[in-house]
């Protein structure tokens, strides 16, 4: 007898230096297309694929996240990636939640398609697969191109499903708010309210 499902779970990782509305949009879509219970954004520690002396602070990164999605009841954020030491890897972060939410809810890891084609260079990928599935969120007119059998071959061979959405506010990044910020250009509309008020409140990014 098939086991019942309890809860599937949506898992949003990154930097969120600063969060933007694209990460917003894209959680949101992935609620409704996969009929998730919950995202649960995961601000990062010290990723392995950034230079840590170029990330903002942990404490500002996590503080405008919870702003961000402080008034969408589907949307919580968890501290795991911020309070664990040492560098974060994405294994480490689905071992944890798969034991703290149990073997039968089903766990989807959202990222960008661009970073779906990094997967295979991941710290154990092939457990990765084992623990949750992948949506890669891309931009409208966005390719896998010649890797795109490759992709979907090696998720294929390890049972899981690549699922994308096309998400048109995935064109807003996280460099060109930075950016902006720094030419004293506006990020209205680009980033909520709450988050551009701290950023200018705690002089980020300048």
């Amino acid at each position: 007898m098939k086991k019942q499902v309890q809860r599937r779970i949506g898992i949003m990782g990154g930097t969120f230096d600063p969060i933007h509305y694209g990460h917003l949009v894209t959680a949101e879509a992935a609620l409704g297309e996969f009929n998730l219970d919950l995202v649960l954004f995961l601000p990062s520690g010290t990723p392995p694929h950034k230079d840590a002396r170029q990330v903002t602070d942990a404490k500002h990164r996590h503080l405008m996240t919870v702003l961000a999605t402080l008034t969408n009841p589907h949307f919580e954020v968890s501290r795991i990636d911020i309070d664990r030491e040492g560098v974060t890897y994405t294994i480490d972060s689905l071992r944890l939640l798969k034991a703290e939410y149990g073997e039968e809810t089903e766990l989807y890891f959202i990222t960008g398609a661009d970073v779906v084609m990094e997967l295979m260079t991941w710290k154990d990928s092939e457990e990765c697969l084992q623990l949750a599935e992948f949506i890669a969120a891309s931009r409208p007119g966005f390719s896998f191109g010649a890797k795109t059998t490759l992709v979907e071959e090696w998720f294929a061979k390890h049972g899981k499903k690549l699922h994308v959405i096309n998400v048109p506010a995935m064109a807003i990044s996280s460099t060109d708010v930075r950016e902006r910020v720094r030419a004293k250009k506006s990020i209205r509309y680009l980033v909520p309210e709450t988050v551009e008020y701290y950023i200018h409140k705690n002089n980020l990014y300048i």
